[in-house]
């Protein structure tokens, strides 16, 4: 990365400074986004760009930039490789106050960073193998629906995870199967694609409604409804999506197999789809 934007100027990494009293880094009170981008172009830009308005209308900050004044940004961050697979990432917080106060400062500034780096590659055990996940207590807040930086309780469920072998850690609250640490959940029963409704306890993937569009044009009946712990230990496939992972089959849960134990035929078609619309989105870019 030989340069990133920071408060109206693109500068280079290293030169990049916030302040000590940035409330983004006292209190986590910032929101981020993730955008992922194919041969420049980014995928659902003003989708991404309209969550990152909902986030910032949940804490009560005004948007400092339009959705056409993050275009330029996203194109001068993109071209420094821009036949590559990249990720955007932006993160705006409310910016730097005189005092470590939790109260509101009277007149924010907020503080906007935005950058760009190589996305990683799908190892090709994972079409062929799936991931294994754990399921684990939903510890997180009640605004899951809001994209904000104060990540710690996620951070430390995915950890937990990692720590037990496994791809993600899928996030059960009142017996109901949310999503997980860092992604949506779909499970798949009798050839029906099944994921949680869109509310507070979740957050709304663009990456989830993308699945459900490409479902649909595939002809796999598809359900947006609340999924139990039990069903999602019983379903027939299961898979976790997000951004920058795409879409997984994970086939072990809690150490059991889920159908299989192999990626099933309604993920094959589901990632065929996927990767054809990536395709034509390159294609668009050339």
């Amino acid at each position: 990365m030989k340069e990133l934007y920071l408060n109206g100027a693109f500068v280079a990494p290293e030169q990049a400074m916030i302040s000590v009293m940035d409330r983004g880094f006292l209190f986590g009170d910032g929101v981020y986004e993730v955008i992922p981008a194919y041969a420049g172009r980014p995928l659902r830009e003003l989708e991404h760009l309209e969550r990152l308005q909902n986030s910032l209308q949940g804490i009560g900050l005004a948007p400092p930039l339009s959705p056409s004044q993050w275009s330029p940004i996203f194109r001068r961050l993109l071209s420094e490789t821009p036949t590559a697979d990249q990720a955007l990432y932006l993160q705006i917080t409310r910016g730097v106050a005189p005092s470590r106060d939790h109260r509101f400062p009277n007149a924010p500034v907020p503080t906007v960073l935005a950058m760009a780096k190589p996305m990683k590659q799908r190892d090709p055990a994972v079409a062929e193998r799936g991931v294994e996940a754990v399921t684990r207590d939903d510890i997180r807040w009640l605004r899951c629906d809001i994209k904000a930086t104060a990540l710690l309780a996620a951070v430390l469920l995915r950890q937990s995870a990692e720590e037990a072998g496994a791809e993600e850690a899928i996030l059960v609250r009142n017996g109901l199967a949310l999503e997980g640490s860092t992604s949506n959940l779909f499970i798949v029963r009798q050839g029906r694609l099944i994921t949680p409704p869109k509310g507070p306890l979740l957050l709304a993937g663009i990456t989830r409604d993308l699945v459900l569009e490409l479902a649909a044009v595939a002809k796999i009946p598809c359900e947006e409804r609340d999924i139990t712990a039990e069903e999602l230990r019983t379903a027939d496939e299961v898979w976790i999506s997000s951004s920058t992972r795409e879409v997984i089959p994970v086939t072990r849960l809690d150490g059991v197999p889920i159908g299989s134990g192999r990626p099933g035929p309604s993920w094959q078609r589901i990632d065929r789809c996927y990767q054809d619309f990536k395709a034509d989105l390159r294609r668009a870019a050339a």
